[in-house]
């Protein structure tokens, strides 16, 4: 999980700071917001203190409603020391008072240009990508044909080979060796590339290569999603392998189950076309159409024909 404060929001969001600079250093850990509506109307019980505080037009025109002494008490309310900040939607403003009440607390408050109803939708956006979840795994990540195929195996078993085969074949690269992955929402993995490895690729016997640099910007991306994982291992004549694809494997990535196939290695497979053709069914399969599903009510109906027949 990366850290967020607030003047990383300030720069993203062009934010002008009002009030409260010696406060933008304040950590942001909840991809919450909190419109304070209730908090303003005098109902104090359980604020969500370590949440962003957005006010917008309808909180501002209930004010207006009420004393300014009471307006004063219950601004300062909200700048309590767990809150991150307060933002303003539509540049609107506050009084002075409160203002000076933030430069004495050091809570910052912010304007923004945005409406409120778009203010809280980009900053929850950016809020649940920045804080999501995170976690490095060993391997090597490629686009597909538009299917992000995070390729799995023991070291030195061919992943780095396989993902230049693949952008030989005008795939792209997002990761090789080490992949960061963060689960921005339920049921959602994006992989992308430590920076120091951005773009670069390890081939034993000839060295780190510049896949960028190589092969031009079109073999490379810097993040995707993960559909399929492609577990590659070493040729078991014990093992049974699968052979029809009716039973679909999980695999867990932090607390996504993600689609997995199992690959045998040997010598005179070719790797890139058994991923280039998984990552087409793939596809296929998210579309409706499932070979493996097909082929056995076509062996059924076969089956109960012939017992017909007879």
């Amino acid at each position: 999980m990366q850290m967020v404060n607030v003047s990383h929001l300030v720069e993203h969001f062009h934010m002008k700071v009002v009030s409260g600079d010696k406060g933008l250093s304040r950590e942001i850990a909840v991809t919450d917001l909190s419109r304070p509506g209730l908090q303003l109307a005098g109902y104090t019980t359980l604020y969500p203190a370590e949440r962003i505080q957005i006010l917008g037009m309808t909180e501002l025109e209930f004010l207006q409603t009420i004393p300014e002494d009471v307006v004063i008490e219950r601004l300062s309310f909200l700048m309590s020391e767990e809150t991150p900040c307060i933002c303003i939607a539509r540049n609107l403003e506050l009084p002075k008072e409160v203002l000076a009440i933030s430069n004495e607390r050091g809570v910052p408050i912010v304007q923004s240009h945005l409406a409120t109803t778009s203010l809280v939708s980009k900053l929850t956006n950016y809020l649940e990508d920045r804080l999501a979840p995170t976690a490095t795994m060993h391997g090597v990540l490629t686009d597909v044909y538009g299917v992000g195929v995070f390729i799995l195996g023991a070291s030195g078993i061919g992943k780095s080979e396989t993902a230049l085969e693949l952008v030989k074949r005008g795939h792209r690269l997002v990761a090789d060796d080490a992949v960061e992955i963060r689960e921005t929402q339920e049921g959602l993995l994006i992989g992308t590339a430590p920076d120091l490895i951005q773009h670069l690729l390890e081939i034993r016997g000839v060295g780190i290569i510049n896949v960028m640099t190589m092969f031009g910007a079109g073999a490379v991306r810097n993040a995707k999603n993960i559909d399929m994982v492609v577990q590659l291992e070493l040729w078991d004549q014990h093992k049974h392998y699968e052979r029809l694809g009716l039973d679909e494997e999980k695999m867990k990535v932090m607390d996504t189950d993600v689609p997995v196939i199992t690959v045998p290695v040997r010598p005179g497979r070719n790797l890139a076309v058994i991923i280039e053709v998984a990552a087409m069914n793939y596809r296929l399969k998210r579309m409706g159409y499932n070979a493996a599903v097909h082929f056995s009510k076509r062996l059924t109906d076969t089956i109960e024909d012939h017992d017909s027949f007879l």
